[in-house]
């Protein structure tokens, strides 16, 4: 539990709503944040970016924010360039570590620099031989927009003439689009809360894969925890999720996915530093299956905030 009294914090921006195609979403994590804050005796206010301009930050006088936003402008290191420049501590991730996890391109790029395991994969365009990617990587085979969050623009594709297509689709949300090996296994999460991976997720959808419908919407997602595995494999995936987490230089909180194949071996997804704060979402039920209230996560990711220069703003 937090050692602070809400008070301690000083006035709080909770950011929400947003610009991003994961809007809807945001304006529900804020919703539930705002209200934990202020049931915790936090000062703490409503700001939607999308409405008015960050100077009003200053013009009246935050000394943290909250970011609940999700996506790009909020999740994705340009809000965080702004905060720091307006001098303004703010939970998660930096700058750097934001814009690199939100791009997964660079994130696998960078994990497979430092030997942590991540799918292959292939960076898709208009003049790709889409057939030739299909015949490298195999079906079925995921395709993603490189920056969106929330499975977005995502799809699975189960034959390799349907490539070319999940590409036009994926496209229209970014430029930049990856066909990644599909992992048949165990899909898993791992809430990461100040240096300290969460018990892991086993996550199970009837659906395809684990889409926007079946993370926001179905009632039959069915969420494991605990999640199965014997102890010691996994603190050894808790281990590994941590080390990815920290090998793009993220901070605060946050939340690493992976497959695990048949035979067990582990496989990095990707990394969100601004994770749903939703009734259905993860990071949240990971920390009550490690004793911790919705309320006192809350104020533990705000207990991190921090500025350009590592600064914890008011105490």
């Amino acid at each position: 539990m937090s050692g602070k009294s809400g008070r301690s914090f000083g006035k709080v921006a909770v950011l929400f709503g947003g610009k991003s195609a994961e809007r809807p979403v945001s304006l529900k994590s804020g919703a539930m944040v705002l209200a934990a804050l202020r049931a915790c005796g936090v000062d703490a206010h409503r700001f939607d970016p999308a409405e008015r301009g960050l100077e009003d930050l200053i013009a009246e006088r935050f000394d943290r924010a909250f970011i609940a936003l999700h996506g790009r402008f909020g999740e994705d290191g340009t809000l965080q360039g702004a905060l720091d420049w307006l001098g303004v501590p703010y939970t998660g991730s930096g700058v750097l570590a934001s814009a690199l996890a939100m791009d997964k391109l660079r994130t696998k790029q960078l994990w497979g620099a430092n030997g942590i395991p991540t799918p292959p994969f292939e960076l898709l365009g208009r003049d790709t031989d889409f057939a030739a990617v299909a015949a490298r990587l195999g079906v079925p085979m995921m395709v993603k927009p490189a920056s969106e969050g929330s499975s977005i623009g995502m799809s699975k594709v189960r034959a390799a003439g349907d490539l070319e297509e999940a590409y036009a689709n994926a496209v229209n949300y970014d430029r930049v689009v990856i066909a990644e090996k599909f992992v048949d296994g165990i899909e898993l999460t791992a809430g990461i809360l100040a240096g300290q991976a969460l018990p892991l997720i086993r996550l199970e959808t009837p659906r395809d894969f684990y889409d926007y419908e079946a993370k926001y919407v179905r009632d039959d997602t069915r969420y494991i925890l605990p999640c199965g595995l014997p102890e010691h494999k996994e603190c050894e995936l808790q281990q590994l999720c941590l080390r990815a987490f920290e090998a793009i230089g993220c901070r605060g909180w946050g939340r690493v996915d992976l497959m695990l194949d048949g035979a067990g071996n582990p496989y990095l997804l990707e990394v969100n530093t601004a994770p749903g704060m939703t009734d259905h979402s993860l990071v949240p039920m990971a920390a009550r299956a490690a004793g911790l209230s919705y309320e006192q996560l809350c104020l533990r990711i705000l207990e991190g905030a921090e500025g350009a220069e590592g600064d914890a703003g008011v105490e």
